[in-house]
């Protein structure tokens, strides 16, 4: 039976970040990753994918490549994790003993929660950046006009800024293709409001008043026909008067019983709902109950497991009040790695914490970003060298250019060797 010191669950940003920090700190631990998929890719570049103004082959690299040296890579899938004999089963190698775990395996796409979206992904006026952003820009190209209507759902997600970056791409496209005046950009969210962070939210609230984008809050998509290009939401506003009061004819809006309302579209954009995986959600270091429910149940600030003190979460899979980002993840990952050390070391966690840092680069347009960084209860975090010089919360050529090219550069030759 394999036995390591330290086995992380996920190949994907956080796993690898993790084991690389851990391999330059300390080059005599025992440490395995596992990870099925052979390919490695850079999903935040998936946004411009979307928009064509980015190859999507440059998003993908070969796993091999990025699991550092003296660091096993077990080629498998996890199927259990069984916290009190500090095992992990796969599907082909068996179980694995661990001193400490790391888990990491990232979410997986849920399309079959929300009826229908799996047969509307089939048509051609159906896309999703988080499936195949490469579809999305087909989709813009051949977009001539109607309802472009871009939403996401009740769930958790990945980057819950991305709905709305590619919304607002997208309608720029649209006048540079001259289809934007036979054209109603609709933004139909869950939300309370565009962002939760008021800065942000100011900058963001005027860029959709100047530019016309009708924004839908409190429109919870429960089904789709993709038959007939309808989307029909739940108004969630406790407020029902207000759902009719805000239905606006001009977009074909249908208002059905008290709270269901219909819109015909001519292309949808849509974040599937996400979830953690079958594995995770099954065991025992999941919450079983809870606006949680299913996620990883760790400490906030140490990301330690609240009930098994040598498991670790972070990245999307852990039950976190803040952004799922790879931004996210490389704040988290020196508090993961820091306290394994000092726990084998010294028995005990170390003084480093997470405090919710995430960050979300708002591309506004072609040339245009706002850069979004904040922490546990939407309180700003910007970075005070950057923000010495330049107002993030405003939109920004330079932070475009960061998004482009800086990022890419800083996820695969800096965040990945442990470097950041």
């Amino acid at each position: 039976m394999n036995h390591y010191q330290v086995l992380i669950i996920g190949g994907g940003t956080a796993g690898i970040t993790v084991a690389a920090q851990l391999r330059k700190k300390d080059k005599n631990l025992q440490i395995a990753i596992i990870e099925p998929s052979s390919k490695h890719y850079y999903q935040p570049a998936w946004t411009l994918v979307g928009a064509g103004t980015f190859d999507f082959k440059a998003t993908e690299r070969e796993e091999k490549n990025y699991i550092p040296k003296n660091v096993t890579w077990i080629k498998d899938s996890a199927t259990d994790i069984i916290p009190e004999k500090n095992t992990v089963k796969t599907a082909e190698n068996g179980d694995i003993i661990f001193d400490y775990l790391v888990i990491a395996p990232g979410l997986v796409m849920a399309p079959e929660l929300l009826p229908g979206l799996t047969e509307a992904m089939e048509k051609d006026n159906v896309c999703s950046n988080y499936t195949d952003p490469e579809k999305t820009w087909k989709v813009l190209q051949n977009f001539k006009g109607g309802n472009a209507v871009f939403t996401q759902p009740t769930t958790p997600i990945k980057c819950g800024g991305a709905p709305q970056k590619i919304m607002y791409l997208a309608e720029d496209y649209f006048r540079k293709s001259d289809v934007r005046e036979k054209t109603n950009v609709i933004f139909a969210t869950p939300g309370t409001v565009i962002f939760g962070v008021p800065d942000f939210a100011k900058t963001l609230n005027k860029i959709i008043i100047d530019r016309d984008i009708i924004l839908k809050t409190y429109y919870a998509p429960i089904k789709i026909d993709g038959e007939k290009q309808e989307i029909t939401f739940r108004y969630i506003n406790s407020d029902i008067q207000e759902c009719a009061k805000n239905l606006r004819p001009s977009i074909g809006e249908e208002l059905f019983g008290d709270t269901e309302i219909k819109i015909k579209y001519d292309m949808l954009h849509i974040a599937p709902p996400q979830q953690a995986p079958a594995f995770i959600r099954n065991s025992e270091v999941s919450l079983k109950e809870g606006p949680n429910k299913g996620w990883v149940d760790v400490d906030v600030n140490t990301l330690r497991h609240l009930r098994f003190p040598n498991i670790f979460a972070l990245g999307d899979v852990a039950a976190l009040p803040t952004a799922k980002t790879g931004a996210a993840i490389r704040k988290q990952a020196p508090v993961v790695s820091g306290n394994i050390l000092h726990l084998i070391k010294n028995g005990d966690l170390g003084k480093n914490i997470y405090e919710g840092y995430s960050s979300c680069p708002l591309v506004t347009g072609y040339g245009k970003m706002v850069l979004a960084e904040f922490q546990y209860n939407n309180v700003r975090a910007s970075d005070p060298l950057i923000s010495k010089f330049i107002d993030t919360s405003k939109e920004q050529y330079s932070m475009w250019l960061l998004k482009k090219y800086g990022l890419p550069i800083m996820y695969w030759d800096m965040m990945l060797k442990g470097r950041a």
